[in-house]
């Protein structure tokens, strides 16, 4: 039996209809905000070859914060930005002691290893000799788990588990014992070492859950302790494989003793971040600034997480260089950036030590792991929005280059030919087929985005990995061809937001106008499964947050009145059109929903910082552990993206009823009560205060 589609079907198809219909009004050239002339520049001059050329000596470096394989990658990069014309590279030194803080990061001292290994051993008569080496810190620097001390120890081995509950150790004797454990050494330690003393750790800790979690049980996954841990020790990593031997052993009833020896430990030394600048070429513009974000630090080998995103934008550093100094493409209006630091705490000394570098900064495009080839690695490149905390049109021109890899590539695929293939000689051919996303916390992106700052950001990264975060994230993974693809969609983002001007505002409205049809769409779906007032709101909220996409050029340039008239004009059609299906408005909201915060901009950043927790430091875990809304899972969004955005919604205006509504609007219906109790937390650490009215 055939029915009609229900009215919301009937107006989503309308609507992707007109965003096909806007969409095709202006293709007399690419994209509406680049010249045809300058895509083929940067498509004939971008070389994946030469980004894995590179990756594969940043590669080799064990690269932890601080240490010194990572001042070797950083110094490779360095160089080879000033070989490339780039005469002003340097690195950036911040102090990092476990003391100084920088904003909601704590500095964690540097870490380095000079010797570790861990030997299995076998019986020789009275005596215990070695067997097999399991692990060597020489060989394969990943087998020591991050921020280990020196120690040594010849011991029995002990399996507990997972090691983090108190019931793991009933009943066994681990004081001067090696534990073997499922989880990361750092909660081990709290327990096996600190509390009933054993020697160390050898932790078989799996990747994040993929699909392909544990299928490989070869992998051995990048190990962490805990930098500001009251109690030093040391860890291991080894396989599943190698760890389920072990434990058939020790269930057998077998001795199993091992010998391990490390020397390694922290120390008083500096976050470095390395920057580099090209001049923009407008007198009054060239004090703005276009970057491109990454981080340089990882174990080694952590081919694409993230050596990849850092060649990457040195890839795009070459191009820009090259191409504006043979004046193939004009130089830019405003400066361009380009920004390799540690991850995350990198950052955060960065925008909180140099408030002249933040203060300058229009918009970034960050890039964390882009080269994964999707063949072996199962990776989707996502192309990826900001909060809508800060609605911005630089999403929507990244996303229409994105398309338009997506559509070349895949008419080269198809046919074999295509005007801009994007193809490299070494490198796939595979139809790139990158996906548009919603926010997403981990990465650097996170700290630009944040309310402290309000720099809006393009997140590229690679999801999922079955590789990241082990030893087999290796070079060999990496695909030229979407190294070039990746650096070709953001170099022509940064360039067109480069030059970004009034006389672009039509070229840049024409960009975001499908766009704007093709969220309603989306919004029109979520909207369906809603009560009268939730859907009443995330309508609402839809509107505002696309009049203010429209309003976030002002940013750039001021927005022509003429085109703030028709595009209000539109999103009111747009409004007017939806209006028929939408239900009744929300009811008011309740006393403790009134009350109004403002942030305290003394102490920048969001709470998710890199091996450190702002909020329980000051509350105390007691406290933090009790907080709801950390914990929440929405229908479209997790509780760290509820937390994030809790923050970054405090304003001085919105009461606590406003910032749960933006909330829903943006993840889901939440319970009121939950985003009181955490900006209550945030308000006892003098984070925010209560606005009086």
């Amino acid at each position: 039996m055939i029915t009609d589609p229900p009215p919301f079907m009937r107006l989503t198809s309308c609507l992707l209809a007109a965003s096909a219909l806007v969409a095709g009004t202006s293709r007399a050239q690419s994209v509406p905000v680049l010249p045809d002339s300058v895509i083929a520049a940067l498509a004939r001059e971008l070389s994946g070859v030469t980004a894995r050329r590179n990756l594969e000596f940043i590669s080799r470096e064990h690269r932890t914060r601080g240490s010194r394989p990572w001042h070797t990658a950083g110094a490779f990069v360095m160089q080879q930005a000033i070989s490339y014309g780039i005469a002003d590279a340097h690195i950036e030194t911040f102090p990092a002691d476990g003391k100084t803080f920088y904003g909601t990061q704590r500095s964690r001292p540097p870490w380095d290893a000079e010797f570790a290994e861990l030997w299995l051993l076998k019986r020789d008569g009275n005596a215990w000799v070695r067997d097999r080496r399991l692990a060597s810190w020489d060989a394969m620097p990943i087998t020591l788990a991050q921020d280990s001390e020196s120690g040594e120890a010849t011991a029995d081995v002990v399996d507990v588990g997972n090691g983090t509950s108190l019931s793991d150790y009933d009943g066994k004797e681990v004081r001067g014992k090696l534990v073997l454990a499922a989880q990361q050494p750092g909660p081990v330690a709290e327990l096996a070492v600190a509390r009933f003393g054993a020697a160390g750790i050898i932790s078989y800790a799996q990747n994040q859950r993929t699909a392909w979690w544990g299928e490989d049980e070869n992998l051995i996954r990048w190990g962490h302790l805990d930098a500001f841990a009251a109690s030093t020790a040391f860890g291991f990593m080894i396989s599943l494989k190698e760890a389920r031997a072990l434990r058939e052993q020790l269930a057998r009833g077998e001795t199993v003793r091992m010998h391990a020896s490390v020397r390694a430990g922290k120390h008083a030394g500096n976050i470095e971040v390395v920057t580099a600048t090209i001049p923009g070429a407008d007198p009054q513009l060239a004090s703005e600034e276009i970057a491109w974000s990454c981080h340089l630090d990882h174990p080694r080998p952590g081919a694409n997480d993230n050596a990849s995103g850092c060649v990457t934008i040195l890839e795009v550093a070459r191009t820009l260089q090259s191409l504006i100094a043979s004046g193939r493409i004009a130089r830019p209006a405003r400066t361009l950036r380009f920004i390799w630091p540690p991850e995350i705490e990198g950052t955060h000394a960065l925008l909180n030590a140099r408030p002249q570098v933040a203060a300058r900064l229009k918009a970034v495009i960050h890039l964390d792991m882009v080269g994964g080839n999707p063949a072996i690695t199962k990776a989707i490149l996502h192309v990826t929005r900001g909060p809508a905390s800060l609605p911005s049109f630089v999403h929507d021109v990244a996303a229409s280059f994105a398309d338009l890899v997506n559509r070349e590539s895949d008419a080269f695929a198809s046919t074999g030919s295509a005007r801009f293939p994007l193809v490299s000689p070494e490198g796939s051919k595979a139809a790139l087929q990158a996906s548009m996303s919603d926010f997403s916390l981990g990465s650097d992106h996170e700290i630009y985005t944040d309310g402290s700052w309000g720099i809006p950001s393009v997140y590229m990264n690679d999801w999922p990995d079955r590789y990241i975060h082990t030893d087999l994230d290796v070079a060999a993974n990496i695909d030229p061809t979407k190294l070039q693809r990746a650096a070709f969609i953001a170099a022509a983002t940064g360039y067109v937001l480069a030059n970004a001007r009034a006389s672009d505002a039509s070229a840049m409205w024409e960009t975001v106008r499908p766009a704007i049809v093709r969220r309603t769409a989306t919004m029109l779906e979520r909207r369906v499964p809603l009560g009268a007032g939730e859907a009443a709101n995330l309508t609402r909220y839809h509107f505002a947050a696309e009049r203010a996409v429209v309003s976030s050029m002002d940013r750039f340039f001021p927005v022509p009145a003429e085109l703030r008239r028709s595009a209000e004009g539109f999103i009111a059609g747009l409004e007017q059109t939806t209006a028929a299906a939408a239900p009744a408005a929300a009811s008011p909201p309740v006393a403790e929903g009134r009350v109004v915060y403002r942030r305290n901009m003394i102490t920048r950043g969001p709470m998710s910082a890199m091996g450190y927790d702002y909020l329980t430091d000051k509350s105390g875990a007691d406290k933090t552990g009790k907080l709801r809304l950390p914990a929440y899972r929405g229908a479209h969004g997790t509780g760290d993206l509820y937390a994030y955005e809790a923050l970054n919604f405090v304003d001085g205006r919105r009461s606590v009823s406003d910032i749960r509504d933006a909330l829903a609007a943006e993840f889901g219906p939440v319970p009121l009560e939950l985003v009181t109790e955490y900006l209550a937390a945030l308000e006892s650490i003098g984070l925010v205060q209560r606005v009086t009215r």
